[in-house]
């Protein structure tokens, strides 16, 4: 059974620990975001080029887009 921990608990655990301990935790998790970040926008790129091989996207200039948002 998974165990709920506050965000100030987290920080008391991460604090207890070695500061050697503390610096390879930041670099995994700078490392995880990251990569969470690269597999966000892989999702993106395949959802808009799944929307652009249905049609389901439209093109004009940044003016056309501008006057679009202000209607």
């Amino acid at each position: 059974m998974s165990q709920i921990v506050t965000f100030q608990e987290a920080l008391d655990v991460v604090e207890s620990l070695p500061e050697y301990q503390q610096e390879d935790l930041i670099n995994i998790m700078q490392r995880r975001r990251l990569e969470r970040r690269r597999e966000l926008l892989t999702e993106r790129i395949k959802e808009a080029r799944a929307e652009y091989a249905r049609g389901d996207v439209q093109q004009g200039a940044v003016d056309d887009l501008m006057n679009e948002l202000r209607a």
